[in-house]
């Protein structure tokens, strides 16, 4: 029976090359599935054989150590070199963006807060 091995939701799309390419080059049999278009399943890599699971996910452990070094280490030289988007970068570049996802924060937790305060007054 497969098992899954990644969910795709908010995985970038060269972490899937990635993670293919490594099941691939280590000889595991394995398939992809596409998210649904309504959004009710976001798609997977799965193994097909249960054998492979424990090598699989150790594969997968070492290389999602390994990313994530390399991200932050990209992270920091961004934030070093001033390329990196920052609120400010962000405010700077698209204001009114900025305005109106501040006000929607706002209206929301003004209508999550609207019971309390008028169950208290």
């Amino acid at each position: 029976m497969s098992k899954l091995l990644l969910n795709l939701r908010n995985v970038a799309d060269d972490e899937i090359e990635d993670v293919t390419a490594l099941l691939d080059e280590a000889g595991i049999a394995h398939y992809r599935t596409e998210p649904s278009p309504w959004g009710i399943s976001w798609g997977g890599i799965w193994i097909r054989d249960d054998a492979d699971q424990p090598r699989a996910k150790a594969l997968m452990a070492e290389y999602q150590q390994a990313r994530g070094e390399r991200v932050r280490a990209e992270r920091q030289a961004a934030l070093r070199d001033g390329t990196a988007e920052t609120f400010g970068s962000l405010l700077r570049a698209r204001p009114v963006f900025v305005v109106l996802v501040l006000l929607g924060m706002l209206a929301a937790a003004a209508l999550v807060l609207l019971p309390f305060v008028l169950l208290r007054g």
